[in-house]
């Protein structure tokens, strides 16, 4: 008819609020989809940590950020019950393990496997020895080589009065772990023994590095992997 126009062709506007609500839909689906997918990878594969204090130098320096595989040793139940419920493996001497703190499970712990269960560990004068045997200390750094310091940093376990020495033997399901940065570290030498239940997993890989007191990014060490 005369006078009238077609609207064919033009999308009405329940269409258009239609469109709209897809797109939304679509968005928010793959936003959920994300979230689940990285609370499925941090809780069950790999973690990152961050670096506070300088235990683990030169390995590892304030300021690295690191990445924690969670499927190294088995796998563990997220929070709140993180639990080992399936182990396909352990800690090894020389592995690099993020841990629970024994005297302070609100705390994670860096350090590095120097025994484990069985072993029977002895330090006298900045040398470690385990079963008997002198371990090379390629990752140890000593501030002073020279000088001993009194006390568990170099001579664990302390001597009887009689001058002897009870071996200390790594117990059954734990570790004995020090960090690399030998006289300035908090471990095993002070307040025992790693519980393999509290492992939360094996450092492998910086993956972000930054000393904003130096020259901000570490370009070097982007990228390392942990040994």
């Amino acid at each position: 008819m005369a006078g009238q126009r077609s609207n064919a062709g033009t999308p009405s506007a329940s269409t258009t609020q239609q469109k709209q609500k897809s797109v939304f839909r679509e968005y928010t689906e793959a936003l959920l989809v994300a979230l689940l997918l990285a609370l499925f990878i941090r809780s069950f594969i790999v973690q990152a940590f961050k670096i506070p204090s300088g235990s683990m130098l030169s390995t590892l320096q304030i300021g690295d950020h690191i990445l924690v595989s969670k499927f190294a040793y088995g796998l563990r139940l997220p929070y709140p019950f993180d639990t080992l419920v399936f182990e396909w493996g352990k800690p090894e001497r020389d592995d690099v393990i993020v841990f629970v703190y024994p005297k302070d499970e609100t705390k994670d712990f860096i350090k590095r496997v120097v025994a484990v269960e069985g072993d029977r560990v002895r330090i006298r004068d900045k040398q470690l020895f385990v079963n008997g045997e002198a371990v090379e200390n390629v990752y140890a750094l000593y501030a002073d080589p020279g000088r001993v310091i009194p006390g568990l940093r170099d001579n664990y376990p302390q001597p009887l009065p009689d001058g002897s020495v009870e071996p200390a033997i790594v117990p059954p399901g734990k570790l004995f772990v020090m960090g690399d940065n030998r006289d300035h570290s908090h471990d095993s030498r002070f307040w025992g023994f790693v519980d393999i239940q509290g492992v939360k997993g094996k450092a492998f890989l910086i993956y972000w590095s930054w000393d904003g007191h130096d020259r901000w990014i570490r370009w070097e060490r982007l990228g390392s992997l942990i040994y």
